[in-house]
């Protein structure tokens, strides 16, 4: 599943995943050239578009680096709706009028999802010192519940996915004990020391780490492009 996140020569069967994913690492890992890389090669893959939910201001002052294998004038880019949103109140109008669609996207990528979730604002909304974690806590469902109807609708010969992106602490994202209720399927990133970073599938956040060996993709930011070294077993 890895090799969904880069730029192959070689096509790679899509191993089977949930409907919702999250993908986590630190500041400045090249978050967003995954998803982007991911909503290329979901367009490939498929007729229908691909949907890119991100701040605007935040794409344009980091741009996402792409594989130099990409070219730009192809017209899979034509599939892919950028949609710029400001707050979680407008991803939340996206979803609650997502059952109107008439064709439904092959995925739906949200970047930096936990930044559009202020603080203050939540609290004042709800009343709550908690306020944010309320307000994520319904997006989610209302994501859940917008990816099951799709679904319903496609399958069995289509489905319809949502990829996240989030900050990570340590080995985990940010407020998993909100993310491990709706999501069953987690990508971590994580440094190695050297300016290079590894990806990987993290089954261990869900407690069902085995003790076999996964495939990790090491990759790094070059020259403005996003370059997959090399993916080994660990």
């Amino acid at each position: 599943m890895v090799e969904q996140f880069f730029s192959l020569t070689q096509s790679v069967e899509p191993e089977p995943i949930g409907p919702l994913i999250l993908l986590s690492g630190p500041i400045c890992c090249g978050k967003t050239s995954l998803l982007f890389q991911f909503a290329i090669n979901c367009a490939l893959e498929s007729s229908s578009e691909v949907v890119f939910i991100c701040n605007k201001a935040k794409l344009e002052s980091k741009p996402p680096f792409l594989s130099e294998a990409i070219d730009t004038s192809s017209d899979v880019f034509e599939r892919i709706q950028m949609k710029y949103v400001q707050d979680y109140e407008d991803i939340k109008k996206y979803f609650a009028a997502f059952h109107l669609h008439v064709r439904f996207p092959s995925a739906v990528i949200i970047d930096d999802f936990g930044g559009f979730f202020n603080d203050r604002y939540c609290q004042q909304k709800y009343g709550n010192a908690r306020g944010r974690d309320l307000a994520m806590v319904r997006t989610l469902s209302l994501c859940q519940d917008a990816i099951s109807h799709a679904n319903r609708k496609l399958q069995p010969h289509k489905s319809c996915k949502i990829l996240l992106s989030d900050l990570q602490q340590g080995d985990s994202p940010q407020l998993l004990f909100i993310y491990r209720r709706w999501i069953k399927c987690f990508f971590t990133i994580e440094g190695d020391g050297s300016g290079s970073y590894k990806l990987k599938k993290n089954s261990s956040i869900l407690g069902s780490g085995t003790d076999g060996r996964s495939r990790v993709a090491k990759y790094s930011i070059a020259l403005q492009y996003l370059v997959l070294e090399e993916i080994i077993e660990e």
